[in-house]
């Protein structure tokens, strides 16, 4: 299977990675043999891979780092690079190829010195592949000193060294660093076009792979969580009651208090599968004794990696909250469907009884004044506030806009 399969819905896309990697791969060829290259500007150095979430970014990026890295005997007899089977392939789509570097944070941000260790691998020669791919998930996670670090390696890139850069859009990168890459930009894919690739590849009941796409809107990952996991279907079921009690202040705050409550839940469910292990893992490598004490000078070390953790946590809160809000726009938007008369497909008709009586009851403006307040919560999460305030703000906001 080609490694562009996954890509859903982003044919245009793929053809462009094909034709690419296609260069990419006479360039290599022609100078391991010494021939010259008849235009070796075709290929570049440097790619920016932008789209609304799940849209598949950094789907799209590992399949063009594997088909960089194909080995198929098939491409003398004219086939094209990206098998999906070779060793090139197979390694790099399952993140163990020693010249494909997948960067992706569980942090808030990316800071220099973890960009200055990324910029000295990138002039490595490859180990044995083709090229030094280096995969960037969360480039809008770079700090502004980080971004300015990245930049020289960009503009000035190692002969065999690729960039692959993912962020949601163009103004989420530096001017001076999208300015030197080549831009690609991904759609949403449409919800049956997820729901296929549910059941094709996860093996997931068409039913439930169907129920999931179109509650997600086409947000692949998500998508895949909601038909695997329980506790994601219970979690959004209980964000969708929110609407039906912001009635009376009371209801509100205990709403908004639930909302964090369940957030700070995922955090510390992460917490519990990564943290302890991570903990005893750099015990035994600093060499801790029979119970526990730690060597002398090493409590900095383990300070750092609390640091770690506890900015982790943080992030899983705020991105499980943010969940939460963009499920309560969902929401709202169905009844805005609904209040306008639009044709477009609801996502939340599980809770068609609760849609149509919020429609019924109150105004398109109203509606969007609702919208409006969760997308001010959002960014005051994105600004740092405390949730617990912004949320509470919130709830009373959609109970004002009545």
């Amino acid at each position: 299977m080609p490694v562009w399969d996954d890509l859903v819905g982003q044919e245009r896309v793929a053809a462009q990675l094909d034709a690419a990697a296609r260069d990419a791969d006479a360039l290599v060829t022609a100078t391991a043999a010494g021939e010259p290259v008849a235009d070796a500007s075709k290929m570049t150095h440097a790619w920016l891979f932008t789209g609304p979430p799940g849209s598949g970014r950094a789907t799209a990026a590992r399949a063009f780092a594997a088909a960089l890295q194909c080995v198929s005997p098939d491409r003398a007899l004219g086939g094209a690079p990206g098998c999906g089977f070779c060793d090139g392939c197979h390694t790099s789509l399952v993140g163990t190829h020693a010249d494909v570097e997948v960067v992706r944070t569980d942090m808030l941000s990316i800071g220099v010195k973890e960009t200055r260790e990324l910029v000295r691998r990138a002039q490595l020669s490859p180990a044995g592949g083709r090229w030094q791919v280096i995969v960037l998930e969360d480039a809008d996670r770079l700090t502004e000193g980080a971004g300015n670090v990245l930049l020289k390696a960009v503009e000035e890139p190692a002969p065999r060294t690729v960039w692959l850069l993912c962020a949601p859009s163009l103004e989420d990168v530096l001017p001076t660093i999208r300015s030197r890459c080549r831009h690609l930009t991904l759609r949403t894919p449409s919800v049956q076009a997820v729901a296929d690739l549910l059941i094709r590849r996860d093996g997931i009941e068409p039913e439930v792979a169907r129920t999931a796409a179109r509650a997600t809107q086409g947000h692949i990952d998500r998508a895949r969580r909601l038909a695997t996991d329980e506790r994601a279907r219970a979690r959004r079921a209980a964000v969708l009651k929110l609407p039906m009690r912001v009635e009376e202040i009371g209801g509100c705050l205990r709403a908004a208090q639930e909302l964090i409550d369940a957030a700070a839940e995922d955090a510390k469910q992460v917490a519990e599968e990564i943290d302890t292990k991570e903990t005893e893992e750099l015990k035994a490598a600093l060499g801790a004794a029979q119970g526990g004490r730690m060597p002398r000078g090493t409590a900095g070390v383990m300070k750092e990696l609390e640091d770690k953790q506890k900015r982790r946590r943080t992030r899983t809160q705020r991105d499980s909250l943010d969940l939460a809000l963009v499920d309560l726009t969902a929401f709202y938007r169905d009844v805005l469907a609904l209040q306008l008369g639009s044709q477009v497909a609801l996502a939340n008709t599980e809770v068609r009884d609760a849609l149509d009586r919020i429609a019924l009851g109150t105004s398109p403006e109203t509606t969007l004044r609702r919208i409006e307040s969760i997308a001010a919560c959002r960014t005051a999460l994105d600004r740092n506030v405390a949730p617990l305030l912004a949320v509470e703000a919130m709830a009373v906001s959609l109970r004002r806009a009545r």
